[in-house]
């Protein structure tokens, strides 16, 4: 697996319609911009040697990163896996919808749902929103958020990027119910 750069993204909410969120939300997000396993292979019907290749790897060289950068216990997690231009949507799914990927972020973030996701494929600077859950029981809604990323030279058409969020809190200001983790 070759890494090209490694990208670390953090937003604090500190105030939220009008309010002072407390304690603030912190949203971390570590992407790394890596060369497509299949670029340049033409259609690949088993897409397991690239899943051997890189899943694993990029779980573990991500998932303790982000966990670092949201400086907390993580209360909400997601991922997202953008292609491009010359590669196939399937090639990032291949990628992080595997055990061999998402364990280690689980494993890090005492995790036990599965990890909401997005998939596209996109030419360098697209954006890209990462869908996060609770981490232990996705019908918490409290804890539906969304945090937008964008990259300005990432991916090439033969890179992937894979990306993984973490939360600190749920939404800033929350207040739906009854599927609040306060209930």
């Amino acid at each position: 697996m070759n890494v090209r750069k490694i990208v670390t993204l953090t937003e604090e909410t500190l105030t939220e319609g009008g309010r002072p969120v407390e304690p603030n939300a912190r949203v971390a997000v570590v992407a790394a911009v890596i060369d497509n396993p299949w670029h340049g292979q033409g259609f690949v019907e088993d897409l397991t040697a690239g899943i051997d290749e890189a899943a694993s790897k990029v779980g573990e060289l991500l998932a303790p990163r982000v966990v670092k950068a949201l400086g907390g216990t993580v209360e909400a997690y997601g991922k997202a896996a953008i292609v491009g231009l010359e590669g196939e949507i399937e090639h990032g799914s291949a990628l992080i919808h595997t055990l061999k990927f998402g364990d280690h972020f689980r494993n890090a973030a005492n995790a036990t749902t599965l990890l909401p996701a997005v998939e596209k494929r996109g030419p360098a600077g697209v954006t890209f929103d990462i869908p996060l859950k609770h981490v232990t029981d996705a019908t918490i809604r409290s804890h539906h958020q969304s945090i937008e990323v964008r990259l300005a030279d990432a991916p090439h058409p033969g890179e992937i990027v894979i990306a993984l969020a973490a939360a600190s809190q749920g939404r800033p200001q929350q207040r739906l119910a009854p599927l609040a983790t306060e209930q």
